[in-house]
């Protein structure tokens, strides 16, 4: 049986935290949305496109931060693994294809 609040402050405060419940919720969606889409976009072999991707991303995760819907650490933990991901692909990548100079 759920909880029914009975004082005037109860049912305020219980309104408030359904409000924030859905708010909160939408963040974390577009969260997850974002990051997957970083992550598809790291993926492929477009550099441009995953780098618009990762800012994306990481402007998302910024935000539901201040908003502080995901802790300051969380996001940066988030961030951090995104972008060494993306680095670590594309930048990889960039060094294979790069012709050597030999110094002779």
């Amino acid at each position: 049986m759920p909880h029914i609040p009975i004082h005037p402050s109860a049912e305020k405060r219980h309104r408030q935290s359904l409000k924030r419940q859905q708010r909160n919720r939408a963040i974390k969606t577009r969260v997850r949305t974002a990051s997957k889409g970083a992550l598809e976009a790291i993926e492929g072999s477009d550099k441009q496109a995953a780098a618009t991707a990762l800012q994306q991303a990481m402007k998302v995760l910024y935000k539901a931060a201040s908003k502080g819907t995901l802790r300051k650490n969380t996001v940066a933990r988030k961030v951090a693994r995104l972008s060494r991901r993306y680095h670590r692909t594309h930048e990889a990548a960039k060094a294979e294809s790069a012709p050597t100079a030999s110094k002779s």
